[in-house]
């Protein structure tokens, strides 16, 4: 089984994402968070459930949709370890981050 870890990055990503949402609905805030979480729990079972964006010397850069957001994730080669490199609204160019 996969193991998680969330890096600051994708932490501050979080944040972001919940004060934007809890601006107008902090209900709703709370659920995407905890829906954005629990989506990423699955790749604990299914580490390659995502698409693969690019390889890299590490691993796999692969994308994990949750509704209108997309987990970025390393999956590391040769070992269980995934890493968790942010979470972005679909509205965004992930290019811009990832170059």
């Amino acid at each position: 089984m996969a193991v998680i870890s969330w890096t600051s990055e994708s932490e501050a990503w979080l944040k972001e994402i919940f004060d934007y949402i809890k601006l107008d609905n902090p209900s709703a805030a709370v659920r995407v968070i905890e829906g954005i979480y629990e989506r990423a729990q699955l790749l604990c079972q299914f580490p390659d459930i995502g698409y693969k964006y690019r390889s890299e010397l590490e691993g796999e850069v692969r994308i994990l949709l949750y509704g209108h957001y997309r987990i970025a994730y390393l999956k590391k080669t040769g070992t269980e370890q995934i890493d968790i490199l942010g979470v972005f609204h679909g509205a965004l160019d992930i290019d811009k981050y990832f170059s």
